[in-house]
């Protein structure tokens, strides 16, 4: 039994050995891949992210770009649905005048409509800009010509307004078209 034994021995040392060559060595599933593949996979990598990300970008610049130009259609359509009935008025008072012998009563309409039309306009942000007796701002005012000032205290100040400027908010949306003294 002496030499079974030792045969026994030596095939458990065997089994033992294949078990751990077995540990050591990579699966035929798994393949090792050289540096350059490794470089080369992660690259690939890198660049397909880098086309989704760029076109992740680009898809967020057109929808953002539609998403401005639906909201300038629109605050244009609010702005005109307000103006609307300030529209019929005119329409009205031009018929209005066709008709009209009483020119009191023409100019009393007119004003009506104007001043519906601008405190329309003024509710929707618009003002207009004070100028005259004040110091020529060329940021605010655009200076058309100058002429002698009539008194020393209206030197380099407008003295007439030749075209309205305009606020909408805060910003400037039309500059005033001025005359200054000098």
């Amino acid at each position: 039994m002496n030499e079974q034994d030792n045969y026994y021995d030596e095939s458990q040392d065997q089994v033992e050995t294949n078990s751990s060559d077995q540990q050591e060595q990579p699966s035929e599933n798994q393949v090792e891949l050289s540096p350059e593949e490794k470089l080369a996979a992660e690259l690939a990598e890198a660049k397909d992210k880098y086309i989704r990300l760029s076109a992740e970008f680009d898809n967020y610049r057109k929808r953002t770009s539609k998403e401005r130009v639906e909201l300038i259609q629109s605050a244009g359509k609010d702005v005109i649905g307000k103006l609307l009935p300030t529209l019929d008025d005119f329409d009205r008072a031009l018929n209005a005048m066709e008709t009209a012998t009483d020119v009191v009563s023409v100019k009393t309409g007119m004003d009506i409509v104007n001043n519906k039309l601008r405190q329309t306009l003024s509710q929707l942000g618009l003002k207009e800009m004070e100028t005259i007796g004040q110091t020529f701002d060329p940021e605010l005012q655009e200076a058309i010509t100058s002429i002698p000032a009539p008194t020393a205290d209206l030197k380099n100040k407008v003295v007439d307004v030749i075209e309205k400027g305009y606020y909408l908010g805060d910003k400037v949306i039309r500059h005033a078209k001025v005359v200054i003294g000098q």
